[in-house]
């Protein structure tokens, strides 16, 4: 068995019109300088794994140009929805032809399962009670098989008041059936715009950066970052251990800082 080189990208918030920009950022062409950095280099990965908001307006177009985008991509390519997205919209399109809308998929000796956190025009995220029972049955069915899972909302703290506020609703149970299977080494998220990297018992939970612009660490209301675009690599080895590292998109002129938001950007 060889390591699994596994690419993590996060809230591209991409439109139907292309020239569409969000906090300053032209999403399709700061999502298309991601792609073009994290897959132009010799070490391609052999899974894409994204974790929702793919769509800021919920059309059809804006999933379209996202498969076109990653068209030179030969691999998988698992997509969970974010709370920006339209599942219903989103799930035919992402499917067939290496797409695949949540589910699960066994590679290199990994289990992975993506799961939706969406709820209906609410910016907090819910796993539904199918979609708990469908986590705990595949890894119940492998359980000396290490596992890694993937969701748009983070199922911890970040510390920031605004964006906990707007977090996974119903953690606990989550993480009470993640609890109950000690093959699960991580969990990858997004929706917070910056870097987690943080242990809840002996899972490791990874938030990585949005393709296209950043939320300020541990503040009480929205505050936009300067940093640029970025992705994580993920690489799944054998026997459960899990590495990965957050990069950075050189070159990028940072979104211009936005403070106080009283709602967010949500």
């Amino acid at each position: 068995m060889r390591s699994v080189q596994l690419l993590h990208l996060t809230d591209p918030h991409l439109f139907a019109d292309e020239t569409c920009e969000l906090y300053d950022v032209n999403t399709a062409d700061s999502f298309q300088a991601v792609l073009d950095s994290a897959l132009g280099g010799q070490a391609r990965p052999d899974i894409i794994l994204v974790t929702g908001d793919i769509a800021e307006d919920e059309s059809r177009d804006a999933y379209l140009n996202f498969r076109r985008a990653l068209a030179r991509f030969d691999g998988p390519v698992l997509c969970a929805p974010g709370n920006h997205d339209s599942p219903e919209t989103m799930a035919p399109i992402l499917a067939g032809d290496g797409f695949q809308y949540c589910g699960a998929a066994e590679i290199g000796g990994w289990n992975i399962v993506v799961l939706s956190s969406h709820i209906r025009r609410d910016p907090s995220g819910r796993v539904a009670p199918d979609e708990l029972e469908r986590l705990d049955v595949s890894l119940a069915g492998r359980p000396t098989m290490p596992a890694l899972i993937a969701i748009h909302h983070p199922p911890v703290s970040v510390h920031s008041r605004w964006l906990d506020g707007v977090g996974l609703a119903n953690s606990a149970e989550l993480m009470r059936i993640v609890e109950r299977h000690p093959q699960v080494k991580g969990i990858l998220s997004g929706h917070v715009h910056q870097e987690i990297d943080v242990m809840h018992g002996g899972v490791r939970v990874l938030t990585t950066p949005s393709t296209c612009a950043q939320f300020l660490p541990r503040t009480e209301s929205c505050v936009m970052d300067q940093r640029p675009p970025a992705w994580r690599h993920v690489e799944l080895q054998p026997g459960g251990v899990l590495a990965s590292s957050v990069t950075w998109l050189n070159g990028w002129r940072a979104s211009k800082p936005v403070r106080d938001t009283r709602q967010g950007p949500f």
